[in-house]
């Protein structure tokens, strides 16, 4: 699986800091030796390892260079698939400070650099490839990935910059040279990182693509929030706000500013200034703002359930109902899944950044020990709440509410029946994990006896043993998710699965996985948008097919409804609302490999594996 290139630096990662196999602590002894894992942070080469593979894997087989994406994702998938990569590279670029620290197991700089401006010439290629005039007028979840995912390309430009390129000019310019080495060498040493002569690109469309989602923040309905999708009854969902919060602060946080007044002008030819106005400077008050604002009404908002895990929105009852005057949002669809409890993250730890406000923090991390305890996993003894023995080859571990056995999953994982949407959740959540769970280096007060540096050196103390204290579920979690690897070294969505070694019984399906559904839980990202006045307006003449309606408008185009591998499905988007792809049971019972059921592996699982890999680096290893 691992290519030449890889092997090689795979091989001084080893040199440089060891390796020791790692397994799931399943016994004392395992869970002592996690505890002192942590404590010395000693890092296990093997997880980079597994991250460089998942990474050349993702790559190789599902990015088409003179395509410049990934041809099997649609637009929003793919956004999320940039946004692992760039976050992967800026891992790796960090890595490689530590490598290097290590004259004996070095390597030399032409394969370091080959690696990583391989990886970043196909970022580029992305965003070429991006159908961004498309996705102007998709939803308006979908146009804040796209948001999310140039900036985190903007981070990783910053970071290769300051880690390999600023100290590299310093360095050189003290070494004595010859007139003309010295013409030479001042003409190199000029040259920054080639990868900022992008980042007024990726500015200019970060910006562009928040502007257009900020139309959809409104107030005559539920008291404020983001509404979801301008082409349906009004649903304000908790994906769409945590996106407008993590966008917003991001971009108060890491856009540098842009001066580009064209070519986009507005939202569907709209004059607003404050929608067409380029922004030039950095550090703008009004993302700040917004954030702030954003996450105020999410909280107020009700949207969590009894375990503290966001459900997924709000309607207003009684909408269409004519002379009804309602505007609160007071009808919750129930569902929960991995992402929305995910992208908030990044919103509290960039308004941590912003204000230095230490809620932010602690909401964080309420809601990221929700999810473990919602998995199936005890964080006070660091072990699954139902022991990996108890597992039968027939009976699945029971639900926890967000995964089994202390694994993440979400409902649609062990029956197959996850479309594209559902496929690339997980991985969602693992993303804003690491992101949240970054070291804090944030300028603390300059006064060694200030009360205030006191306080900030208090916080960074509990947050990273925090943060330290998940490294058992991540490891548990990998574990898992690399038992569903193929030959190929492709993941596979449902991660439980790679426990599962003595199952010799037929696949679950969604009348036998053992998660509870109801009514008040509508899961339309894996099952498509209900045809009913909840959700859609009913078109005139009813009577008549929709397409036969001029003013009915289809809530998606169709070249973006999620896209089956086998080519099995009728894509119109009536049929098909929101690209669902039919409830998928496993057809063939005596399948060996449940992850070859429904859409099985795809650029989304091995997304997903790639950051779960990166976030079990980040947090539990990285040096």
């Amino acid at each position: 699986m691992v290519p030449p290139l890889l092997r090689v630096i795979s091989s001084a990662i080893l040199l440089a800091f060891g390796s020791r196999a790692y397994r799931l602590p399943n016994t004392a002894e395992d869970r002592a030796s996690l505890v002192r894992d942590k404590e010395s942070h000693s890092p296990d080469l093997n997880v980079l390892v597994d991250v460089l593979d998942a990474m050349h894997v993702m790559q190789e087989d599902y990015f088409t260079p003179w395509l410049g994406t990934w041809p099997d994702a649609i637009d929003w998938t793919a956004a999320v698939m940039g946004t692992h990569i760039s976050g992967a590279v800026r891992s790796l670029s960090e890595a490689l400070i530590h490598i290097n620290s290590d004259e004996e197991s070095s390597i030399d700089w032409k394969f370091q650099s080959n690696l990583v401006d391989k990886y970043f010439a196909q970022i580029t290629a992305y965003y070429f490839g991006q159908d961004a005039f498309a996705i102007r007028n998709e939803a308006y979840d979908d146009i804040l990935w796209v948001v999310l995912g140039w900036l985190e390309t903007i981070q990783l430009v910053n970071m290769h910059s300051d880690l390999h390129f600023k100290s590299d000019i310093k360095n050189a310019a003290t070494q004595p040279k010859t007139d003309n080495l010295q013409r030479i060498s001042d003409f190199f040493l000029n040259q920054t990182y080639h990868g900022n002569l992008w980042i007024p690109a990726f500015a200019h469309r970060a910006r562009i693509f928040w502007d257009l989602a900020s139309t959809g923040w409104d107030t005559k309905l539920c008291g404020g929030g983001m509404v979801w999708n301008p082409r349906l009854l009004p649903y304000k969902n908790a994906i769409t706000n945590e996106l407008f919060i993590a966008a917003s602060i991001s971009m108060y946080l890491y856009f540098p500013g842009d001066d580009n007044t064209s070519p986009f002008f507005g939202f569907g030819g709209s004059n607003d200034d404050s929608v067409n106005r380029a922004n030039t400077g950095a550090r703008d008050a009004k993302y700040l703002k917004a954030a702030v604002e954003g996450y105020k009404w999410l909280v107020d908002s009700n949207m969590t359930d009894s375990r503290g895990l966001y459900t997924d929105g709000f309607h207003i009852s009684g909408y269409t109902d004519t002379g009804n005057n309602n505007t609160k949002c007071d009808r919750r669809n129930n569902m929960v899944l991995s992402y929305n409890q995910g992208v908030l993250l990044t919103g509290l730890r960039g308004l941590w950044e912003a204000t230095g406000a230490a809620s932010y923090l602690l909401d964080g991390h309420k809601l990221i020990r929700n999810v473990i305890k919602a998995s199936g996993y005890d964080l006070t003894l660091d072990t699954p709440v139902d022991e990996i023995s108890t597992i039968y080859p027939r009976r699945l571990p029971r639900w926890h509410g967000l995964g089994r056995a202390g694994v993440m999953e979400d409902p649609c994982d062990a029956s197959g029946t996850c479309s594209q949407d559902g496929q690339t959740f997980k991985g969602i959540f693992f993303h804003h994990l690491t992101a949240f769970c970054a070291p804090i280096t944030t300028s603390a007060p300059e006064s060694p006896t200030d009360p205030e540096m006191r306080a900030f050196i208090e916080i960074q103390k509990s947050h990273s043993e925090a943060c330290s204290s998940y490294g058992g579920w991540l490891k548990h979690n990998v574990r898992a998710a690399l038992g569903t690897r193929d030959k190929a070294g492709r993941f596979g969505q449902w991660w439980t699965a790679g426990l599962l070694k003595s199952w010799d019984g037929p696949w679950p399906t969604m009348e036998d996985d053992g998660v509870p559904r109801d009514a008040s839980e509508v899961d339309y990202r894996n099952y498509g948008v209900p045809n009913d006045t909840t959700w859609r307006a009913q078109p005139p003449n009813s009577g008549k097919p929709k397409s036969h309606h001029p003013n009915w408008l289809h809530v998606a185009d169709p070249d973006q409804i999620q896209k089956p591998l086998d080519g099995d499905i009728d894509t119109d988007a009536e049929d098909t609302p929101m690209g669902e792809l039919k409830k998928r049971q496993d057809e063939n019972s005596a399948v060996k490999d449940p992850n070859r059921r429904g859409r099985g592996r795809t650029i989304e699982t091995q997304g997903g594996g790639l950051a779960l890999l990166r976030a079990y680096w980040k947090i539990a290893h990285a040096p």
